[in-house]
């Protein structure tokens, strides 16, 4: 059988709290059995490498990062994001912040750049703090757990047969 090539990606800044946590499942996640056709890899805050990463032609791509929204810290979300029109050539605010992972951003220079980055789900969890820290609170530390067995169940689903993935994800 032949499996989809999935993307998933964890994003954070690992000094700045409850910002690190894209990188705290990504980091969990690598050490459990690989799944065929999967590719695992905390990107931190290195916006080119992910870049590069979704130039390669994944069938799907799921994003792991903090989403401040308003709800309760350790609030999980599953968001698919709609990505808008780009111009030919990239927005010079685009190639800024190489140190600063902006998944929009990316997003938009990688289809600027002519590449196909497939299905876009991102994981996303409401932090408390942002500040200053190298530990996740308490409450974005326990949603930890369950964003692992969300990203899992949605790699099986992706990996379902095309009318099945797009009826079971959201």
């Amino acid at each position: 059988m032949i499996f989809p090539r999935i993307l998933v990606a964890g994003i954070g800044n690992i000094f700045l709290g409850d910002d690190a946590f894209g990188s705290e499942v990504a980091r969990r996640l690598l050490a459990r059995p690989a799944s065929e056709g999967v590719r695992i890899v905390d990107f931190g805050i290195r916006s080119f490498d992910l870049t590069y990463a979704l130039l390669d032609g994944f069938d799907a791509v799921i994003l792991i990062d903090a989403v401040p929204r308003g709800a309760a810290p350790g609030t999980l979300y599953v968001i698919e994001p709609e990505l808008e029109e780009v111009s030919e050539l990239p927005d010079p605010d685009l190639l800024s912040g190489t140190h600063d992972l902006d998944p929009a951003k990316v997003l938009r220079l990688v289809r600027a750049l002519g590449g196909q980055t497939g299905r876009i789900l991102l994981v996303g969890c409401e932090p408390l703090s942002t500040e200053e820290s190298m530990e996740l609170s308490t409450l974005v530390q326990t949603a930890v757990e369950e964003a692992i067995a969300l990203v899992e169940s949605l790699i099986a689903r992706l990996r379902l047969p095309e009318q099945e993935a797009t009826n079971s994800l959201l």
